[in-house]
């Protein structure tokens, strides 16, 4: 990674040579694409690092120049490392649409930004889509049958089989082709964004944006409209769905001179929300069940919730048989229950401490009445206090922070950990115990302990919604001494 920055800085340099640009990392999401921000001039703007997917690098840079042109809601393109592992664009902020929800909840100024995405949405998918060129989509150029079907398998093959559930095959893929052959009825001839959800719209200044489009091809409308108001995490109250594609409906046929008929389009919608749905549940399988990450694992709950109310609801576009049987085996209590995170109420006594320690002075006593609790030894992760910059730093500073996260094992390490003290905290919660203690060192609790702490007290937080109170023993035994002197 040392050298990659080396590459970039470099590349930077050409761009506006004799200028020092410290970069910022910015939070990762679910790719293996790394953000940064860095501001120059007084202007800000963000760095994507891909240099395992120059495809990919293509395909969002094409769309975007073709975008701009067009005068749609966009980031700009900035510079190109001419090796195309990286790329300079506009800063459009760190508040997506997702977090206004989280800030907000469902007010009168999300609707509002909803509105202007359904608008801005319509757009993207007919204006951007003519001229494009479609030749730069990383796999498929059109979300045809093949596509569908592949979304299908997806869906059979990292969550159905996952689960170990029964399932007939050759009747199930005899369904798979009915409504690969029932979505494709629908006219594929514009822009797809294809990952349309409030996480990849940001807000600037009152106006909607989007981003993370490269994997975009041509396909039909529904699609988008059906991921951005059938989101899992997003929860939105199921009125407003239905306001809202009737909002993005008038919008889209104003473009198109009035040539849809609504009808068609909304029976034709119930298809791709259940498509766009067992398709996201393939991949909250595939990156939770079999990659084992926590944020997609968290995620499944509220996509067997939507797909639930979905069938009891709208129910499925044609007759499914084999489909049915299956999605009623993922919906019973026991699928549901094995996948509900448990979360704090007001009443839970459960109470954690997280605490950063140096084992020069020995492992803190549990205070707890069942004197138990984790320890987890960061010594066996690259320590940054031995290099001269980091010496008098903590794991509160950001060069640590960047050291730890791209130069060492950390993050994998704190994934492990991650998963073993979750098993505890639920268990806890749903047992109603009092306490928890989980102590985390190194050589001298300046570093990596510090970071580890900080870190699973956050997730604790966003995951469990837990009381946790983190205390750095070391560092504020330093601040004590330099109180008093």
């Amino acid at each position: 990674m040392q050298q990659a920055f080396k590459h970039i800085l470099a590349s930077l340099d050409s761009w506006q040579p004799g200028h020092t640009i410290a970069l910022e990392t910015l939070r990762q999401e679910g790719s293996n694409r790394q953000y940064f921000r860095f501001k120059h001039k007084e202007a800000s703007y963000v760095l994507t690092h891909n240099p395992g997917n120059i495809s990919e690098n293509n395909a969002f840079l094409e769309f975007t120049k073709h975008f701009t042109a067009k005068g749609l809601n966009v980031p700009s393109i900035i510079f190109t490392d001419p090796t195309k592992e990286f790329y300079v664009q506009s800063d459009l902020g760190d508040h997506s649409l997702f977090d206004f929800i989280q800030k907000e909840g469902f007010s009168d100024q999300v609707k509002d930004l909803f509105k202007k995405t359904c608008s801005q949405l319509a757009r993207l998918q007919i204006l951007g889509g003519d001229g494009l060129d479609y030749n730069n989509c990383i796999a498929t150029k059109s979300f045809d049958k093949q596509a569908i079907y592949s979304d299908l398998l997806y869906f059979l093959y990292y969550f159905v089989r996952a689960l170990d559930l029964p399932y007939d095959k050759n009747l199930l893929l005899n369904d798979f082709e009915m409504l690969s052959n029932y979505l494709t009825q629908e006219e594929h001839q514009y822009f797809m964004h294809r990952d349309c959800q409030s996480r990849n719209i940001m807000v600037k200044e009152g106006e909607t944006y989007f981003i993370d489009y490269q994997g975009g091809m041509q396909g039909a409308l529904q699609y988008d409209i059906a991921s951005l108001l059938w989101q899992a995490r997003a929860q939105m109250p199921y009125t407003w769905r239905e306001e809202l594609v009737n909002s993005y409906f008038d919008e889209v046929n104003e473009l198109l001179d009035g040539k849809l008929v609504k009808a068609d389009f909304l029976n034709n919608y119930d298809g791709f929300v259940l498509i766009r749905m067992l398709q996201t549940l393939g991949a909250y399988g595939f990156r939770g069940l079999f990659e084992r990450k926590q944020h997609f694992l968290s995620s499944i709950p509220f996509a067997l919730k939507n797909l639930k109310w979905f069938l009891e609801n709208k129910g499925l576009p044609l007759r499914l048989p084999a489909l049915k049987k299956v999605l009623d085996a993922i919906l019973t209590d026991d699928i549901l229950e094995k996948f509900e995170t448990v979360k704090a109420s007001k009443e839970s006594k459960l109470k954690i401490k997280v605490n950063s320690f140096s084992y020069k002075k020995g492992i803190p006593t549990d205070e707890n009445g069942n004197r138990g609790g984790y320890v987890f030894d960061c010594r066996g992760i690259l320590n940054p206090g031995r290099i001269e910059e980091y010496k008098t730093l903590t794991g509160r500073d950001k060069p640590v922070q960047e050291f730890l996260m791209h130069k060492t094992s950390m993050p994998l390490f704190l994934q492990h950990v991650f998963g073993i003290v979750g098993i505890s905290v639920e268990d806890y919660l749903k047992r109603d115990f009092e306490g928890l203690t989980i102590n985390f060192g190194c050589t001298g609790g300046q570093h990596r302990s510090v970071y580890a702490a900080d870190r699973l007290t956050d997730f604790l937080k966003e995951k469990y919604k837990v009381q946790v109170e983190v205390c750095h023993l070391e560092q504020e035994a330093k601040n004590w001494i330099n109180e008093r002197y």
